[in-house]
């Protein structure tokens, strides 16, 4: 009886054991999340909104600061060695081949295959320099809502790649997110077309909104192409308000981030007013306007459709 009861004992214990490790493969394992890196806090809001549960973010730039030119902290080192994928904008945004995330990977000895670009595929419009010539990619992007679908099917495609156990649901969840930025495509094109010819005459702080302009028709004003240690010299001044006295745009806007005093001074020369801002590099702080990147582009379309189409 004593030698039976340890037997019982021995293949219960086995038994509870083979149970545990079952868990532990199929458990441990599902719950284990994807470390995703982003460069900055509108890419993080996508990678969340399509990778969901299944994934856990870092993200480098905070709101506030300024993405085209960051200083990576000792914390963003620790994080990007760490990482399953680094997903970035690309076309210059984060400097280019010689700007700080490329050095930060170089430094960190992080593989290429676990970064990801999502303007991968894309055709980049490009800023001029002072004689007028093409200088440099411009990177906003992600102004323009097509281009913003691209990015979250290329950010699909990178989570899928990294981690094809969770391909179906990085697929699924991405297929609505793709339709909710189709809807507001077409919300831009509606409202677009609804201002009048005369009226669609965006002019802001810094040239970030080709892409948008382009593909809507809008003519861009603008105090600088990019507003990296710009703040407006009195030859930009002069040379937007020579464009608005061209142009008769119904109102002024002025970028979230950017100092505002520039465009305060073309509104009291010209007499155009500023209607109000809109974002450019950054999603707004959690809780506030814009805090998601589709609510980033629903702010900006309906601000301009109102300074434009009501002025």
């Amino acid at each position: 009886m004593r030698k039976l009861g340890i037997i019982l004992l021995i293949t219960v214990l086995s038994l509870v054991a083979c149970q545990s490790n079952d868990e532990t493969e199929s458990g441990e394992e599902s719950d284990d999340k994807l470390f995703v890196i982003t460069s900055f806090t509108l890419i993080e809001d996508m990678v969340k909104q399509i990778g969901g549960d299944h994934i856990e973010t870092y993200n480098m730039v905070p709101t506030g600061t300024d993405p085209h030119e960051y200083d990576p902290l000792p914390e963003d080192i620790k994080a990007a060695s760490d990482a399953d994928v680094i997903i970035y904008n690309g076309f210059n945004l984060e400097g280019g081949d010689n700007g700080w995330l490329a050095k930060l990977a170089d430094s960190s000895n992080i593989e290429d295959d676990i970064m990801y670009e999502l303007m991968a595929g894309a055709d980049p419009l490009y800023l001029s320099d002072d004689s007028g010539n093409e200088a440099e990619i411009n990177p906003h992007t992600f102004l323009d809502p097509v281009l913003g679908i691209h990015m979250a099917e290329n950010v699909i495609g990178a989570l899928s790649e990294v981690d094809p156990d969770n391909e179906e649901f990085y697929q699924s969840n991405g297929d609505e997110y793709v339709a909710e930025l189709e809807d507001i495509a077409n919300e831009y094109e509606e409202k677009i077309s609804e201002i009048p010819e005369e009226n669609r005459i965006l002019v802001t702080s810094e040239r970030a909104y080709q892409y948008l302009a382009e593909r809507y028709g809008l003519t861009e004003g603008y105090l600088f192409q990019i507003d990296t240690e710009e703040t407006g010299t009195p030859e930009q001044i002069t040379s937007l308000i020579n464009f608005i006295e061209e142009n008769d745009p119904p109102a002024l806007f002025v970028e979230s981030n950017v100092d505002k005093r520039p465009m305060e001074t073309i509104s009291n020369e010209t007499g155009v007013d500023i209607y109000g801002d809109i974002f450019s590099d950054e999603i707004g702080k959690p809780g506030e306007e814009g805090d998601t990147y589709a609510k980033f582009l629903q702010y900006n379309i309906d601000q301009i459709y109102n300074g434009l189409k009501s002025n």
